[in-house]
Parts: C-alpha cells; sequence; structure tokens
C-alpha cells in the first residue's frame, strides 16, 4: 500500500522513473534467515569506495505490507551519496505478530555488521534506518538492547540511527492494522520505544513531517528527541512545513529532492561518524 501512495501523493512513479542505474551496483535476495521474508538487497555505489559506511533500511506499511524492490529509490539515493545501503524485507502481519518484525530487523542488522566487509563497508559505521512503522523497527533496534542481544550484540555497535516519520509511543493503539499486529488490547507496555531511550542510546536523526496526519511528531519525533538529549545522546530533529507523512520519503527520490532536504541531512549525518 505505501508504494502506491508515495507514486500517488508524488505523481511521479519512483520504482521505474527516478532510479539512474548507473549511481549504484545491486546485489539481490541475499537471506539473513531461513523465512523467504527474511532477505535484502544490497546497494554499493557505482564506483567502488573503501570503508564505506553502511546504512539498513526498513520500510513502511502498518507492519502488514511492503516489498523491498519497491523501495530501490531508497537505495540509490543511499548508494548515489557513498553509502552502502542494505534495504531489507521482514516478516509482516498478520501471519506474523510483535515481536516478529523486530526480532527481523534485529537479525537483519546483526547479518550487516557480520558481512559489511563483504560489501566494501566499514563494519564501524553501521546505522539502522526506518520510515514510519519501519522507523518504529529501527527504533527498537537501536533503544532497546533485547533484540540485539538475542543476535550476541549491543546497540553500542551501531554509528548512529535514523527515523523518518516513526511512531515511538502509540498507546493505545486506535489503527485497526496497528492492533492486529501487535495483539491489542495485550500489546506490552514495553514495546514502545520512547521508554527505552538512555543514555546508552546510539546518536539519532529523527525527522518527521510538521503536519503528519499518520503519526502525531510532537508526541513520538519531538518526545523521542527530548529523551535522548536529556539522557545526554546527541540527537538531531527536523520538522518539515513541505512534505506529508508519505512524500518525506519520497524526497529521498532524485526527482523530488527539491521538496525537503532528507537525503542531505541523513547523507550528512552518516558521513559525520567518525
Amino acid at each position: 500500500m505505501l508504494p502506491a501512495l508515495l507514486t500517488a501523493c508524488s505523481g511521479v512513479d519512483l520504482l521505474n522513473a527516478t532510479v539512474a542505474t548507473d549511481t549504484y551496483r545491486r546485489t539481490e535476495g541475499l537471506h539473513y534467515g531461513p523465512d523467504a521474508r527474511q532477505s535484502l538487497d544490497v546497494y554499493q555505489p557505482a564506483i567502488p569506495l573503501r570503508q564505506a559506511p553502511l546504512v539498513v533500511f526498513f520500510y513502511g506499511g502498518n507492519w502488514s505490507s511492503g516489498e523491498r524492490a519497491d523501495y530501490r529509490f531508497v537505495g540509490e539515493a543511499l548508494a548515489s551519496s557513498g553509502i552502502v545501503a542494505m534495504v531489507a524485507d521482514y516478516r509482516l502481519s498478520p501471519a506474523f505478530r510483535y515481536p516478529a518484525f523486530v526480532q527481523d530487523s534485529a537479525r537483519a542488522v546483526a547479518w550487516a555488521l557480520q558481512h559489511a566487509a563483504d560489501y566494501d563497508a566499514d563494519p564501524a559505521k553501521i546505522f539502522v534506518m526506518g520510515h514510519s512503522a519501519g522507523a518504529y523497527n529501527a527504533a527498537m533496534v537501536a533503544l532497546d538492547s533485547r533484540w540485539l542481544a538475542a543476535e550476541g550484540l549491543k546497540p553500542t555497535r551501531l554509528a548512529g540511527w535514523i527515523g523518518l516519520a516513526g511512531p515511538y509511543d502509540f498507546l493505545p493503539i486506535v489503527e485497526p492494522l496497528s492492533r492486529v499486529a501487535f495483539n491489542w488490547p495485550d500489546t506490552p507496555a514495553d514495546s514502545q520505544p520512547l521508554l527505552h531511550a538512555s543514555a546508552a542510546s546510539p546518536r539519532a536523526l529523527l525527522l518527521a513531517p510538521a503536519q503528519d496526519r499518520l503519526v502525531n511528531p510532537q508526541r513520538s519525533t519531538l518526545a523521542l528527541a527530548q529523551r535522548l538529549k536529556a539522557s545526554g545522546v546527541a540527537v538531531q530533529s527536523e520538522l518539515f512545513d513541505s512534505v506529508s507523512h508519505v512524500t518525506l520519503l519520497a524526497s529521498m527520490a532524485s526527482v523530488l529532492r527539491g521538496r525537503a532536504p532528507v537525503l542531505e541531512r541523513v547523507q550528512a549525518f552518516v558521513k559525520s561518524a567518525g
């Protein structure tokens, strides 16, 4: 559903019209787990770079829809900026419920850490990033140590994380698809990323539309930024007037980058890693 919304809201076929294939090299269908949904595609800069930063990206879709192939424009945007990108699928509701999609996200990040050097990326410069429901996944991997601990890792292995229009505090759940994904009303309170912000959290970049009609930016983006800052974590946060919930991500596509400097902010944040 979200890819169709991206196209409808932007007026551009993001899958076919905006991806310049000479800006990246793609390796498709790599498996980070045994399930068919536990797969990812790797996008590398067209000109090989040694020790490049790496971003693992998770798309949105209410934890109930999405295909990594529809986000080729995100892989292209990052690779064309000198960043190795891994765009990952994950298991979806209703067949799978919380915390399956968070567990998958942690497993994909663990795979990225293990295989970064195979794709000319620096294992010390690994970032997790997501949009909407995918930003929730990224936040839980970065903030709640349980999920990477299951992979024998800690969030401190991350160089940072990036959330685009993410829901970080959303109980009680009112959206029907989200209710299914989180087994509402039996949703554990500790499923909320905001509760896991601490001094041990990785540095963060949090971006959202100022007038987001799907995810409240005050309750989620700004509240989480404030909680992290109060814990002494380096955080950059910004709300944009020029985009909606879906076109925030669409603005990463080459023909839409004038709408908001999302790619510019992501690139600067990633490349500022020590």
